[in-house]
C-alpha cells in the first residue's frame, strides 16, 4: 500500500488538531502513533473502520476515533472509513445484514413497511433489531478481518515488489560499472 497516496487524501495532523470541535480530546491528538503510516497502523485502521461501519449504531465515528486511539491505529484513517456506510449505502447493508442475522437464528425474513413511527418502532425492535445487530456483528468482523489482512497483503507484496525493483537496478548498475571497467 503506497504511503503516498495514503497521505495524499488524509489531512495533516496539524488541520485535525487545530478543529476547535476536537479540543475535548486535548493532548490525546498529539500522540505521532495515531498519525503514522506504515503497515501495521493502517491494516488496524481498516480492522477498525470496516468493522463500525457495518455497525448500526449512532456516532459511528466517535466509537471508531476511540477504537483507534486505543489501538495505536492511524486515527483519521480509521474515522474516514466508516463513511463506507452512506446515507445511500446504508439500506441496501443493513438489510444484507438483517439478512443474515435472521438466517443465523433460523428466522424467516419478515416483509414490513418501514413507518417512522414509536409504535411500530416498539412493536418491531425485537422482530427485526436481534437478527440485524447479529448479522451486523457477523459481516462486521468478517469484512473488518479481511479488511486488516488484504491491507497486510497488499502491503508485503507492494514492498517486496519495490526490493525487488531495486535489486534489479543494483544488479544493472554493477552490470554496467563491471562493463565500463573491461
Amino acid at each position: 500500500m503506497p504511503k503516498k497516496f495514503i497521505k495524499r487524501y488524509l489531512p495533516s495532523p496539524a488541520k485535525v488538531q487545530a478543529m476547535k470541535s476536537l479540543g475535548f480530546l486535548g493532548d490525546i491528538l498529539n500522540e505521532p502513533n495515531l498519525w503514522h503510516i506504515n503497515r501495521h497502523s493502517v491494516a488496524r485502521a481498516f480492522l477498525i473502520g470496516v468493522f463500525f461501519c457495518f455497525i448500526p449504531m449512532p456516532f459511528q465515528m466517535i466509537a471508531a476515533a476511540f477504537f483507534a486511539i486505543w489501538f495505536n491505529a492511524n486515527l483519521p484513517l480509521s474515522v474516514a472509513l466508516v463513511w463506507i456506510s452512506n446515507p445511500i449505502t446504508m439500506p441496501p447493508m443493513f438489510y444484507f445484514n438483517y439478512k443474515v442475522g435472521a438466517w443465523a437464528l433460523n428466522r424467516p425474513v419478515l416483509d414490513f413497511d418501514f413507518q417512522l413511527s414509536l409504535p411500530w418502532i416498539s412493536e418491531r425492535l425485537l422482530d427485526i433489531g436481534i437478527p440485524l445487530y447479529l448479522g451486523s456483528l457477523i459481516i462486521a468482523t468478517i469484512s473488518a478481518c479481511a479488511a486488516y489482512l488484504v491491507i497486510q497483503f497488499l502491503w508485503r507484496r507492494k514492498i517486496r515488489s519495490e526490493w525487488q525493483t531495486r535489486r534489479r537496478a543494483r544488479k544493472e548498475l554493477r552490470r554496467a560499472r563491471h562493463d565500463q571497467a573491461s
